[in-house]
């Protein structure tokens, strides 16, 4: 009886850490389904008192886009907080798909993706506030250098930062308070 005592809290101990590194794949846990109708997003948006909307501009061959994936967006820290803040939607930057944009009108993903944002390389992380305005001082184009920066980049949006400052004054002041 002493033994499992004894082993039972080591057990424990090992459960937990094996915890502590685990991942979540993010087509399942960071990105919200969806039938691409931004109007109806934004209309999920506002029922759910969530500030907007993140959309991933993506394509298959990206290996930024692989490396955020693997990296930061399968964190259940990353997961949870953006998913509390915002609707996230991938969109193919080569895709033939049909969507409806933020005016309610058919457009394929790629047209989407580079006539109407401009979108060249990958990946670029665009925010959109509750009525579909895009937020163009908190678009990253590139794969953060972790998973802090894309924290900090969530924070930076949902503090309503931009309105104040450009990211990377707003990042360097956030990193100097820290211990």
């Amino acid at each position: 009886m002493r033994r499992l005592f004894l082993v039972f809290p080591v057990l424990l101990l090992l459960l937990t850490a094996a915890q502590a590194g685990q991942t979540r794949d993010p087509e399942k846990y960071f990105f919200d389904e969806s039938f691409f109708d931004l109007t109806e997003e934004l209309q999920n948006v506002r029922d759910q008192g969530k500030q907007g909307i993140l959309i991933m501009f993506e394509m298959d061959e990206c290996p930024f886009c692989h490396w955020m994936k693997r990296n930061v967006l399968n964190q259940p820290e990353v997961q949870d907080y953006f998913r509390k803040h915002f609707i996230i939607l991938p969109v193919d930057i080569e895709g033939d798909v049909e969507m409806v944009d933020f005016k309610g009108r058919d457009v394929t993903m790629k047209d989407f993706a580079f006539k109407e944002y401009r979108v060249r390389a990958t990946p670029v992380f665009a925010f959109f506030d509750a009525d579909g305005h895009y937020i163009r001082r908190a678009r990253f184009t590139g794969a953060t250098r972790d998973k802090q920066e894309f924290m900090l980049l969530g924070r930076y949006v949902v503090e309503r930062a931009y309105l104040k400052e450009p990211f990377a004054r707003y990042k360097r002041r956030m990193r100097k308070q820290l211990p």
